[in-house]
């Protein structure tokens, strides 16, 4: 067995066992319960920031993430609509033309 063989098989052996370790403590509801509490109280802190961010800028005069976000749908549906109407606006051109009996 070559040095390289021993030491994977030593690793394989210390991964197995640390697996099983950490799925008992990591399971734990003394691990699980606290980290949840953190967790969420964590998130009430972000949306909290969110909300007094959300505000400073508005109180600034500068638009918001949510007002930035519907400003480019609102584009973005404008800009779809432009598109559409140049299509119809080039294929009435074009009927004309063939009315004409123009070519292009």
């Amino acid at each position: 067995m070559t040095l390289f063989e021993k030491w994977k098989k030593e690793f394989d052996a210390w991964e197995v066992r640390a697996a099983d370790l950490s799925k008992k403590v990591l399971g734990s509801p003394l691990v699980l319960e606290p980290t949840g509490a953190l967790l969420t109280a964590a998130m009430r802190t972000k949306a909290r920031t969110d909300r007094v961010l959300g505000d400073v800028w508005s109180a600034v005069g500068l638009p918001n993430r949510r007002d930035q976000e519907r400003t480019l749908r609102m584009l973005t549906v404008l800009e779809r609509r432009v598109i559409d109407l140049e299509e119809k606006l080039e294929d009435a051109h074009e009927e004309l033309r063939r009315a004409r009996g123009e070519t292009r």
